[in-house]
């Protein structure tokens, strides 16, 4: 069973009897960026299935285009904070939705107390968020995974003994082992929701094959209630990652299934060329439909059956079909288009 309590996050639910939901973290500083622009990419990250979005807030300077995002987001927006509980106070004051602190890098108690107060009194959420790499002084001899969770499970009853139970918790490690180790001894011994990640596991193909193991083996023992793909590359492959974890398990069902074969010495069409300018569009539509595309005619033609809509080609031309039957020839310059046209026409 994934947890029993559960937390809010304006409108979003993590935990309890709630979908898996998947989050991502923006890649730059807030300090003379362009809101508009920052919303306009939030919004496209919300339709490829991004439920929640975390900014690192490191200073003063940040709080006018946070506060704008916070105002404008169409989904939650989480303030990300070490060190400076000041600023975890006026994230709050600008909008946040959740605040992100370690309370062993907060300082004194009082200050996490003060945060713990002020969300309180705005009904936002609290990440409790602990990676061995920042962990308090322990003894050298205890496992780092068993001392994330006995310092989650002390910072969760200082919590309670303030009245405040909106409070969501992540254990991570760069190494996958303890963070599944943790995640499992969390799960058996709090009821609260737990976020899950292998924190700075690298490029797309590292994170995506460490991310898939320990994420897809929490999350089919029903352990974990959100999670983010944490990726030294852009926030669209973190999504991308987490939604399809989802997929393949089972936990989400909406959006387009992409079929795309590896290309070899016999292919007519350059499949992995045209997958990389329609793939990000493609996860943007909430249709239960499966694509295929296809670089030549070994497998081409069954995928091409099986598929609501299939594209492949040879030379300049491009085939397009639909439920198995050609329904248009384009030339390569229209062949994106002349997809999404028939998708659109259903």
């Amino acid at each position: 069973m994934f947890s029993e309590k559960s937390a809010r996050v304006r409108n979003l639910v993590i935990g309890g009897d709630a979908p898996v939901s998947v989050q991502t973290m923006y890649d730059d500083t807030l300090i003379g960026a362009d809101s508009a622009v920052i919303l306009e990419r939030i919004s496209r990250l919300a339709l490829m299935g991004c439920d929640m979005i975390r900014f690192s807030f490191v200073g003063r300077d940040d709080a006018p285009v946070f506060t704008e995002i916070c105002r404008k987001s169409p989904i939650p927006v989480v303030a990300d904070i070490h060190f400076d509980y000041h600023m975890a106070l006026l994230a709050l004051e600008c909008g946040a939705d959740k605040v992100r602190i370690n309370p062993g890098n907060i300082g004194a108690k009082w200050k996490t107390e003060e945060v713990v107060r002020a969300a309180k009194d705005r009904g936002a959420a609290i990440r409790i968020g602990l990676n061995t790499g920042s962990l308090p002084k322990h003894d050298e001899g205890e496992e780092r995974g068993s001392v994330m969770v006995r310092y989650a499970l002390e910072y969760l009853n200082d919590f309670e003994r303030l009245g405040f139970e909106n409070t969501v918790v992540s254990l991570k490690s760069s190494d996958v082992d303890t963070t599944v180790e943790a995640a499992r001894l969390f799960h058996s011994q709090a009821k609260y929701p737990l976020h899950l990640g292998v924190t700075e596991a690298g490029s797309v193909v590292s994170s995506a094959v460490r991310s898939t193991w320990a994420l897809g083996n929490l999350l089919r023992d029903g352990i974990g209630d959100t999670l983010r793909v944490s990726i030294n590359g852009s926030l669209e492959d973190e999504v991308s990652t987490g939604v399809e974890i989802l997929r393949t398990l089972g936990l989400r069902k909406s959006g387009v299934r992409i079929v795309a074969c590896p290309r070899c010495g016999r292919h007519s069409f350059d499949s992995f060329g045209f997958l990389s300018k329609v793939e990000n569009r493609l996860k943007m539509l909430d249709m239960p439909i499966t694509v295929a595309i296809m670089g030549c005619q070994v497998n081409g033609p069954g995928e091409a059956k099986n598929a609501d809509y299939a594209v492949t080609g040879y030379g300049t031309k491009v085939f397009l079909y639909r439920k198995g039957k050609l329904c248009r020839e384009v030339n390569e310059e229209n062949a994106e288009e002349a997809l999404f046209e028939a998708i659109n026409e259903g």
